[in-house]
C-alpha cells in the first residue's frame, strides 16, 4: 500500500536509519504480522529507555511503512530543535497533570487511522521490569474501536536510559529485539482496569521471552534485571530511586516560584 509523503517524519527516519547503521544495530521483530496495514490501533510498550520510541517506529517501518504517533512529555516538545522536530513529526505532547488535551489528540488520530504509541507505565523503568500500567492505553483503544497491541523490547536501553551515562563504544553492534503481541479487543464498556491487568501481564511475558532469548550474556550486566542475575535496582529499590528524585524536583520547582 503506498503512503502518503510526510516529509518531516521521513526525514527524521532517515536520520534514524542512519545513526543505527552507523552503531551497526542488530535489529530483530516477531509477531510484526500483528500491525495492521490500515486504520488505527493503540501500540502500547515497554518503556526501558529513551530511545525506544525511535527503535520501535523503526521495526514498524521496515514491516510496512507506517508511522506512529508517540504520547510523550510536554516538557521534551520545549526543547530548542527536538521540540521542533516532535512536533513536525505530529508526535503528540501531554501534560502530565493535566492529561485531557493529550487524550484528545490521542484519540483523534486513532479514528483518523493512525497507530498511536503509548507508554502506559508513565515512565523508564530502571528496574528492566514492566512497571504498573496507567489504564489510557486501553481507555483510547476502548473509545476509539480500535484494537490494543502489546509490545515489548529489549536492548534499546543499552543504547541510552534513565541514571545511567553509557560511553559511545558500547553502543555498537548493540542486539536490538522487540515483539509485537497479539491484538487485544477492547470492547465499548470493558473494564479497563482488568484489560490494563491483562495487557501487564501479556507485556512482562514478552519481556521475560526476549530476555531469555537475547544473544547477549547479561549476567552481571547493569543493563540485566537483578533477578536474573544482573546488577539493575530491584523495583523496590529504582521505585524509591524515582520517589527520592520527584521529591528533590518538586522542591526545587518551589524553591524557583518562590524566588
Amino acid at each position: 500500500m503506498r503512503r502518503p509523503f510526510d516529509p518531516v517524519y521521513s526525514t527524521a527516519i532517515a536520520a534514524g536509519l542512519g545513526l543505527f547503521r552507523f552503531w551497526r544495530l542488530k535489529p530483530h521483530a516477531s509477531g510484526a504480522e500483528h500491525l495492521p496495514d490500515a486504520g488505527g490501533a493503540v501500540l502500547a510498550m515497554t518503556h526501558f529507555g529513551y530511545l525506544e520510541f525511535a527503535l520501535a517506529e523503526w521495526m514498524v517501518w521496515r514491516h510496512n511503512r507506517r508511522h506512529v504517533r508517540f504520547l510523550a512529555k510536554r516538557g521534551v516538545f520545549e526543547k530548542p530543535g527536538v521540540g521542533w522536530l516532535l512536533r513536525g513529526m505530529r508526535h503528540i505532547p501531554v501534560d502530565m497533570a493535566a492529561g485531557a488535551e493529550a487524550y484528545r489528540a490521542a484519540l483523534k488520530a486513532l479514528q483518523t487511522g493512525e497507530l498511536v504509541g503509548v507508554f502506559p507505565e508513565a515512565g523508564v523503568s530502571a528496574s528492566f521490569t514492566v512497571r504498573d500500567l496507567k489504564t489510557g492505553a486501553a481507555r483510547l483503544a476502548a473509545e476509539a474501536g480500535v484494537p490494543l497491541i502489546p509490545v515489548a523490547g529489549w536492548g534499546g536501553h543499552r543504547l541510552l536510559t534513565k541514571n545511567r551515562k553509557i560511553a559511545g563504544r558500547d553502543r555498537f553492534g548493540v542486539p536490538v529485539h522487540f515483539c509485537f503481541g497479539a491484538p487485544i479487543e477492547v470492547a465499548g464498556g470493558a473494564d479497563v482496569r482488568a484489560v490494563t491487568d491483562e495487557l501487564h501481564s501479556t507485556m512482562q511475558r514478552m519481556v521475560d521471552r526476549l530476555q531469555a532469548e537475547y544473544p547477549v550474556d547479561g549476567t552481571g550486566q547493569w543493563w540485566q534485571p537483578r533477578h536474573l542475575g544482573g546488577t539493575a535496582p530491584t523495583p523496590v529499590e529504582a521505585a524509591e530511586a524515582d520517589r527520592i528524585r520527584n521529591a528533590r524536583r518538586e522542591a526545587e520547582r518551589i524553591a524557583r516560584t518562590e524566588r
